[in-house]
């Protein structure tokens, strides 16, 4: 699946979400991806229920399409603090 596809996929899904997705570090396998994903959804949210909401974004192409996701998911406040 074309990584611009995955990260349209996910901000469709989630709240004024901005998501960009690359190749996991290290990997060979092209379905080995890596996420960042920032939304006021996760708002008040623990991080399993953060990471619950980006994969019920990506539905079936979790067991399809993509086998492994690294994912790090940030407020936008959250993630002001991390730059």
């Amino acid at each position: 699946m074309d990584l611009a596809a995955i990260e349209e996929l996910i901000e469709s899904e989630l709240e004024d979400a901005e998501a960009t997705v690359t190749h996991a570090r290290d990997e060979h396998d092209d379905d080995h991806l890596a996420a960042t994903v920032v939304s006021p959804a996760f708002e008040g949210q623990s991080l399993v229920q953060q990471h619950q909401q980006v994969y019920d974004a990506l539905d079936e192409h979790m067991t399809t399409d993509i086998h492994a996701l690294e994912l790090s998911t940030y407020t936008p406040d959250e993630y002001e603090d991390e730059r």
